[in-house]
């Protein structure tokens, strides 16, 4: 699986789609989907291959829920990418590259990391401001008392 994830990383050095990732979602070690950085490509900033594959992958399955899949990529996940990955149920991540061999060619994620942890300035990265919540609370208290509702 991690040779089918470097495979897609090693694609971004011909095609300069985006960075160089590779990621692959995986059940019983048979292949769901395999997907590559498309950030340039696309002009999207989220297109990293972990969400790649995961929107490859929850549209082929028609479901949100990846449970019981196993998801193999290039590189240690950026903070986003770890949110997508949980949000999706998946459990397990095998990595090839860490964050510092990232960091050495120019991807650094750690201002992201330290940010979440309010171990940075907040508006150095993002300012944050709460804003107007009595017009959003009515749709949040609307939700709770719907019967049919979602969770995910």
């Amino acid at each position: 699986m991690m040779r089918l994830a470097a495979f897609e990383a090693d694609q971004n050095l011909e095609t300069k789609d985006g960075g160089p990732f590779g990621c692959v979602i995986a059940k019983e070690s048979q292949v769901l989907v395999s997907a590559h950085n498309q950030v340039l490509k696309d002009n999207d900033p989220t297109a990293h291959a972990e969400i790649t594959a995961i929107r490859k992958a929850t549209k082929k399955l028609g479901t949100f829920d990846l449970s019981g899949y196993t998801l193999y990529t290039s590189c240690y996940p950026c903070p986003m990418c770890l949110g997508a990955i949980i949000w999706s149920n998946i459990k397990t991540v095998y990595y090839g590259n860490t964050a510092k061999n990232a960091a050495s060619i120019g991807f650094r994620d750690d201002y992201i990391y330290q940010f979440i942890q309010n171990q940075s300035e907040h508006e150095d990265v993002l300012k944050m401001i709460s804003f107007d919540r009595e017009e959003t609370l009515p749709a949040f208290n609307a939700f709770k008392d719907e019967s049919e509702k979602v969770i995910y």
